[in-house]
């Protein structure tokens, strides 16, 4: 009797979502996610609001204290399983932020254009660490358009590092968010390793 062939193993690799406060990285991570995501959000309260500004998103009404975990699984174009861990965002919680990136291959900072400032940390603590990321702008409702260009020109970035829209409450946006991520980590290695080999 033919055996059935068994199927490719995935490469694991571990991704990070990060970015300022409610710009909707547990959102994105929940969406997404293959299993029901780890969470670890508690509910403000009226002595939080003495440390976290809710200027902006003064909905929102619960916070991460430690990290969001979600996984996702492609086998196209080639079998992978990604580890998908968000970092909280208030700038008291940002000390968990190298141990949430050790190991990581990559990070995804999500922004919001009503509070680009809040997401910029993100930007200079991967550039910092030199770990490619990307920069998504997740879409809020009410949010004034922006260009891309604008924001780029905001988070003083490098040219060559993805920045582009998304929707953090759809999974397919958020799909070509981290593919995006994975791709840019693929050419970022490609040059380096380039680099490396000129004499």
């Amino acid at each position: 009797m033919p055996q059935r062939p068994r199927p490719a193993e995935r490469s694991v690799l571990k991704l990070v979502v990060a970015g300022g406060f409610g710009v909707g990285k547990t959102t994105a991570i929940g969406s997404i996610s293959d299993i029901p995501p780890l969470r670890t959000e508690e509910v403000l309260t009226a002595q939080g609001e003495t440390v976290d500004s809710l200027h902006g998103i003064e909905e929102k009404t619960t916070t991460t204290v430690a990290f969001d975990f979600g996984r996702v699984g492609w086998d196209e174009p080639e079998p992978v399983e990604l580890y998908l861990f968000g970092t909280p965002g208030q700038p008291r919680f940002w000390s968990f932020w190298h141990h949430i990136a050790q190991g990581a291959f990559g990070a995804v900072i999500l922004a919001d254009t009503r509070r680009l400032a809040s997401s910029f940390p993100a930007a200079d603590f991967f550039e910092q660490l030199g770990l490619p990321f990307v920069i998504a702008i997740n879409r809020f409702p009410g949010a004034a358009p922006r260009s891309l260009d604008e924001i780029r020109e905001a988070f003083d970035v490098n040219a060559a590092v993805p920045l582009m829209f998304c929707d953090a409450r759809k999974a397919d946006s958020v799909a070509g968010i981290l593919l995006a991520l994975v791709q840019h980590v693929v050419k970022t290695a490609t040059a380096d390793s380039a680099l490396l080999d000129t004499p």
